[in-house]
C-alpha cells in the first residue's frame, strides 16, 4: 500500500510595484519627469499682471479714454504682477531642479533660475538708461510692457526646450513674438494686443497645464504592465 503525500501549494507574492513615488493618503504621487514643474501659479501671476497692468492702460489712454484713472496706476499694477510672477517662475525652476538627480539637470535648473533675477536686471538697467539718455522719461511706458513680454517669452523658450514642455516652449513663443509685433501699433491699440493676446494666452495656458498634470497623474495611477509593455 503506497502513501502519496501532496504538498500543500505554495502562495507566490508578487511585490506591488509603484510608479512615481511612494503613494499618499490620497493615491500614488504623480508622475514627473526629471525638471516638469507645476507652472499654473506662474501663469496666473504672469496673466492677471498682464490683464490688470495692461487693461487698465488699455481703457485709460489714448485720445478718447473709456475711464479716466491716474497715470502710474498700469504701471504699478504691470510691475506688481511681474514681481510675483517672477518670484513663482524663481520658485518652479528651483522646484524643477530638486525633482531631479542628474547633475546637469540640477545644474540646468539653477541657472534657469537665476536667469529670471538677471534677465530683469538686465532689462531695467536698459530701460532706465535709454530713458535717461534720450531725455524722455514716458518712453518707459512703451518699453517695459514690450521688454518685459520679450524676456519672458525667451526665458520660456529657454525652460520649455531644457524641461521638454512643449506647452512652456509654444507659450514663450507666442509672448515673444506678440510683444514686440505690438509696437506697430499706437495707442491704446498696443496696449489692447497686449491685454488679450497675452493675458488670453496665459489663462489658456493654466487650463492646459491643469490637464496636462491630470494626465501625468492618471499614468501615474495606472502603470502599464509587463505585457502591455510587449504589445
Amino acid at each position: 500500500m503506497s502513501i502519496t503525500t501532496t504538498a500543500p501549494p505554495v502562495a507566490t507574492v508578487t511585490p506591488a510595484v509603484t510608479v512615481g513615488g511612494p503613494a499618499t493618503a490620497n493615491g500614488p504621487a504623480a508622475a514627473r519627469l526629471p525638471g516638469d514643474v507645476d507652472n499654473r501659479a506662474t501663469y496666473l501671476s504672469f496673466g492677471l499682471a498682464y490683464l490688470l497692468g495692461h487693461g487698465s492702460a488699455a481703457v485709460s489712454k489714448g485720445d478718447t479714454p473709456l475711464l479716466g484713472l491716474p497715470g502710474w496706476l498700469p504701471m504699478a499694477l504691470l510691475g506688481a504682477g511681474l514681481a510675483v510672477g517672477t518670484v513663482q517662475a524663481t520658485a518652479a525652476a528651483m522646484r524643477a531642479q530638486r525633482a531631479t538627480t542628474d547633475p546637469d539637470d540640477v545644474l540646468s535648473g539653477q541657472l534657469l533660475g537665476a536667469a529670471w533675477i538677471t534677465a530683469f536686471a538686465a532689462l531695467f538697467l536698459a530701460i532706465t538708461g535709454l530713458a535717461s539718455a534720450l531725455d524722455m522719461p514716458d518712453v518707459q511706458t512703451l518699453l517695459w510692457p514690450t521688454g518685459s513680454g520679450f524676456v519672458v517669452g525667451l526665458l520660456y523658450v529657454a525652460e520649455g526646450a531644457q524641461r521638454r514642455n512643449l506647452l512652456h516652449y509654444t507659450l514663450g513663443t507666442w509672448l515673444a513674438l506678440t510683444s514686440t509685433a505690438a509696437l506697430l501699433l499706437g495707442t491704446p491699440g498696443f496696449y489692447w494686443v497686449l491685454t488679450l493676446a497675452g493675458g488670453g494666452a496665459y489663462a489658456i495656458a493654466a487650463v492646459l497645464e491643469h490637464r496636462r498634470l491630470g494626465s501625468r497623474a492618471g499614468q501615474a495611477r495606472s502603470p502599464r504592465t509587463p505585457e502591455q509593455g510587449l504589445r
